[in-house]
This record gives C-alpha cells, sequence and structure tokens, in this order.
C-alpha cells in the first residue's frame, strides 16, 4: 500500500493554505485562489514559482520564503493535524493485515517528522519524502523508488491519492490508483477509481483494484 500525504491521509492542505497566505500578506501582496490551487500536490520548487508569478515578483528570492513557510508550516503540523474521513481506519486495517506500507509525499522530511506525530511512524515500513527524490511528483520516481525499497512490484501495490499531480505520478509508476479528492476535483481518468472518501474503504475492496 502506497499513501500520500496531504489532503489523503490528513487535512494538511488546509494547514499549507493558511501558511501560504501568510507568506503572501509577509511579501507585500494576496495569494489568488487559483495559485494556490494549482500548488496543491506539486513539490516545493514549483510550489514557490507559482507564488513568485502570482505576486508578480518573479525575481523574489526564494530560499528566504522557503524558510519562512517550512518554520511556519512546522509551527501549524505541532499542533496536531486531522485525518481525513475513513483514512486512520484504513491505515490501520491496512497495518493489522500485515499489508507493506509506504508514505510517498511531496513534502519534505523536516515537516513529515512532525505529521508522524499524528500519522504514527510504526504505520509505515518505508516513506519517501518530496526531497528525498530527483524528479518529484508528477513523475513516476517516488511511486517507483517507494515500491523498490518495500520489495513489492510496483504492479502489485494500491496507491491513494487526492490531487491531479499526485495520481499522474501513481499511474505513470504502473501502481493501481484509488483517487479520493479533497481540495482539487478530479476529472476521471482510465484506470484510476474514484470514490469521494476513504470512509468504507477496506482490505477486500483495495485487493480488488488489483485484479
Amino acid at each position: 500500500m502506497l499513501f500520500d500525504m496531504d489532503g489523503t491521509l490528513v487535512d494538511s492542505e488546509r494547514v499549507w493554505g493558511i501558511a501560504l497566505s501568510e507568506l503572501a500578506v509577509h511579501a507585500g501582496g494576496v495569494l489568488s485562489d487559483a495559485a494556490r490551487l494549482a500548488m496543491v500536490g506539486t513539490s516545493m520548487s514549483l510550489s514557490m514559482q507559482i507564488f513568485r508569478d502570482d505576486l508578480g515578483q518573479p525575481g523574489r528570492p526564494e530560499a528566504p520564503d522557503v524558510a519562512w513557510l517550512s518554520n511556519r508550516v512546522e509551527e501549524l503540523f505541532s499542533e496536531g493535524l486531522v485525518w481525513r474521513p475513513g483514512a486512520m481506519e484504513l491505515l490501520l486495517a491496512v497495518r493489522a493485515a500485515g499489508v507493506p506500507t509506504a508514505l510517498v509525499t511531496s513534502t519534505g522530511r523536516r515537516l513529515v517528522e512532525v505529521a508522524l506525530k499524528t500519522l504514527g511512524r510504526e504505520n509505515f515500513d518505508v516513506i519517501v519524502c518530496g526531497d528525498e527524490v530527483g524528479r518529484p511528483k508528477p513523475d513516476p520516481e517516488p511511486y517507483r523508488t517507494a515500491a523498490a525499497l518495500l520489495g513489492v512490484p510496483i504492479g502489485s501495490c494500491v496507491a491513494i491519492e487526492d490531487s491531479p499531480s499526485g495520481v499522474a505520478s501513481a499511474s505513470a509508476a504502473g501502481a493501481a490508483v484509488l483517487a479520493v479528492p479533497a481540495e482539487l476535483e478530479l476529472a476521471p481518468v482510465d484506470g484510476v477509481h474514484l470514490r469521494t472518501t476513504l470512509t468504507g474503504v477496506d482490505i477486500a475492496f483495495l485487493a480488488g483494484l488489483l485484479v
């Protein structure tokens, strides 16, 4: 099992939205809703490019903004994260069944370590973070890396995602994909199974996706 984190297991996309809006004010601007949605599921580098373009500050130095944003998100993550509906129950059921499990996220290791206080480090055999791969989502590398570390053929894995970028990454890697949108609507894609929530999803349902 390959789980995305932000927007899939926990409602952390909302937290990122708060921090990004605050950063925009700090930069003397206002972040548009369209720009914020365009960032969902993307790497930090791409998100910052969208941020600068939206504020009309293309020459703005990236490193100070990344540092500011990371510090603020860490503060918000430390206050505790809210599980997405059905996510905790499914994760615990997967673990109880002894299924090898990976967390595959675009978020960097520093913030993932904070999120694991909510998610439970013991619930994952492998953790692949956005700053630990050469080509982040939507490239297939993160999911291929996770499957290889688990020692499981990617074609025998189910990936659960909430964003177009994540769905594209998992699909290109060759995993079966269950898409549960959070911040963004997801258009139907051949081979991708759509649900509105993880509530009611169980081991038998996931196994059926591999048939």
